[in-house]
């Protein structure tokens, strides 16, 4: 096989968090009376971390200072409000148990917070990951490299033996910092159509064809 390891998005590409995200946004919103926003709002406002998720939610011209506390109550809210109607897409904790059972290294790397990583994999992907990392405090969030190096430097694992997966423009922003072959899900956040526009080059459609990858 021509990929020794798979580094894993996490939202949009093997956990549909959506809705609770959502629900966390609009909670914090309405602590301060600000305006509501909606789930298709959210699918563009998630990627690049809570904070600016909270940024892209309020209404433009807020305060830096409010800002801060919508993040804060957002994070808060978050934390114990993550798995309320989160779940796993389909057929995807089989498709990497399978990729790990075959000797494929396997991992996750988001921007999510890392409590909130480390307790979803956890809860839905337990003994299918060797390692998980989400934000964490000395490294640069993604598209920016540097916590995927962090992970495959625990796994032993050069950039070039190693697969990046995601469903967003981040994703494929990050395979490309990170100098990596990158394979892009059509089931996320943003759709076949908008992956096209920002110039994927591999979509699949079903988690099986990331193993029909693999195994070329």
């Amino acid at each position: 096989m021509k990929y020794k390891a798979v580094v894993f998005d996490m939202d949009g590409t093997i956990l549909n968090t959506i809705e609770d995200l959502t629900d966390a946004t609009n909670h914090a919103l309405a602590v301060y009376g600000l305006p509501q926003i909606t789930v298709e709002q959210e699918r563009y406002f998630v990627g690049n971390g809570l904070y600016t998720t909270a940024r892209r939610a309020v209404p433009e011209g807020t305060s830096d200072e409010l800002v801060q506390k919508v993040y804060e109550e957002l994070v808060s809210y978050y934390r114990s409000h993550s798995e309320v109607k989160t779940g796993p897409y389909e057929g995807i904790v089989e498709t990497i148990k399978r990729i790990h059972e075959a000797g494929i290294k396997t991992a996750v790397v988001s921007n999510k917070a890392d409590f909130a990583v480390q307790s979803l994999v956890e809860k839905y992907f337990a003994g299918c990951f060797d390692e998980a990392m989400g934000e964490t405090k000395g490294y640069a969030l993604k598209p920016a490299p540097d916590m995927v190096e962090e992970i495959l430097n625990r796994l032993g694992v050069s950039k070039e033996e190693a697969v990046y997966v995601g469903d967003s423009n981040v994703d494929l922003q990050t395979a490309e910092n990170s100098d990596m072959d990158c394979i892009a899900v059509s089931w996320g956040f943003r759709g076949r159509e908008k992956l096209e526009e920002y110039g994927a080059k591999v979509i699949v459609d079903t988690p099986a064809q990331i193993e029909e990858i693999l195994q070329q």
